[in-house]
This record gives C-alpha cells, sequence and structure tokens, in this order.
C-alpha cells in the first residue's frame, strides 16, 4: 500500500527532526541541525535494505518515490521560513557549515573523476 510508504517516510521523519535536535543541544545552538537531511538519509539506507530483503512492494515504493520527488519543494519552503539574520549573525558556525562542505566537495571532484572508469571507449558526438 502506499499508505506503507507514507508511513516509512514519517517514522524517517521522525527519527531524523530528534537527532537534529539532539545534535543542536550538543553542540550548543538552539535549533535542529540538519534534521531532514538525517531523514533523508535514514530514507534511502531503509529502502535500500528493505528492497534487498523484498519486503517492499510496488505500491510501498510509489508513496516513497513521490515523497522522494516533493523533497526539494519541501526543503525550499522550509529554508524560506528560517531566520537568516539570526543565523548570519551567530558568526564562525554559520561560515564553517556554509564553506566546510563546498571546499570539501570541491577538492573531492577531481578525486572522483580520475577514479571513475569510463562507460564507453569512443568519445562524446561520435556516432559511428
Amino acid at each position: 500500500m502506499i499508505i506503507y510508504g507514507v508511513a516509512l517516510l514519517a517514522f524517517c521523519y521522525v527519527v531524523g527532526q530528534l537527532v537534529g535536535e539532539y545534535l543542536g543541544l550538543l553542540i550548543g545552538v538552539d535549533a535542529n541541525v540538519g534534521g531532514v537531511g538525517f531523514a533523508m538519509l535514514l530514507l534511502v539506507v531503509l529502502h535500500d535494505w528493505l528492497h534487498k530483503k523484498g519486503r517492499l512492494d510496488l505500491p510501498t515504493e510509489d508513496g516513497i518515490y513521490f515523497w522522494n520527488q516533493m523533497y526539494i519543494p519541501i526543503i525550499v519552503a522550509m529554508a524560506a521560513i528560517q531566520n537568516v539574520k539570526l543565523a548570519v549573525s551567530s558568526g564562525l558556525v554559520v561560515l564553517l557549515a556554509g564553506s566546510v562542505p563546498v571546499v570539501v566537495c570541491l577538492a573531492v571532484l577531481p578525486l572522483l573523476s580520475r577514479l571513475s572508469k569510463p562507460t564507453s571507449k569512443r568519445p562524446y558526438g561520435n556516432s559511428e
């Protein structure tokens, strides 16, 4: 049933929100730190695990896929209600939270491109 997919998503969301709240308390920030991100990671892991065990039927997966497609609009809506002025005034934590992932991604991309294997021997655009 589609409702099982939505129930799995709701479970992941609640667990992610709890982890985000406790992480915020742990680092001394009066906010949820990455709750939706943790929820989506948990959903991906649980979906993969249940799929490998053969415990997901097609309607359940449809419920999960529907909400996966809604992820970006939900994040945009959530970001629109955040207090940006307060976040920027909190100083170094915001700068590190924004700049460290960007720098790490930029540093890792060349390494990943060197490690990847080409899928075909022909260059792109060559239709011979």
